[in-house]
């Protein structure tokens, strides 16, 4: 949310519903997605779902794990979405995917422990701060992640657009 507040451009949306195609329809936990007019890939239409594919899919997995990181990662790489993440809350763990040559890859923290996205400059998550519950250090992360001209930049690109 707060990535969203101060990129405009950008659009945040909890468990919506995505038209990926006629036999899937999946609705995410949370979504990332670049407004329409300023470049993104998915669009709202006339019944209120979204259609296409948003740049970036949350799912928190605790029993559906298996399928989240089976199936419904299938589905998203055929679609092109670009970046999949999945919280394993039963694991304690958080898993970035960015969509490299129609495979997922997994991205890797830097060396401060930093999951930094491909797709959205500047959206940065300190991944073991996030599941310890320090949501002090999160959004610290954050901001130093939103500072950088890599985002300035960015923001630059969809205010001209």
């Amino acid at each position: 949310g707060v990535y969203r507040a101060l990129t405009r451009g950008v659009l945040s949306y909890d468990n919506a519903t995505v038209r990926l195609d006629e036999d899937n329809d999946p609705q995410p936990d949370a979504l990332l997605r670049i407004e329409t007019k300023k470049g993104g890939r998915s669009s709202i239409s006339t019944d209120d779902y979204i259609e296409g594919s948003p740049e970036l899919v949350i799912e928190l997995a605790a029993s559906s794990a298996s399928y989240d990181l089976h199936d419904k990662k299938h589905v998203y790489r055929r679609h092109g979405i670009q970046e999949y993440i999945v919280w394993r809350s039963k694991d304690n763990a958080i898993d970035w995917f960015s969509l490299q040559e129609g495979a997922y890859d997994l991205i890797e923290p830097n060396e401060q422990g930093v999951l930094q996205s491909k797709v959205f400059p500047g959206l940065w998550l300190d991944a073991e701060a996030f599941i310890s519950g320090d949501l002090g250090r999160v959004l610290d992360v954050l901001r130093e992640g939103m500072n950088t001209p890599e985002h300035q930049t960015f923001v630059k690109t969809l205010s001209s657009t």
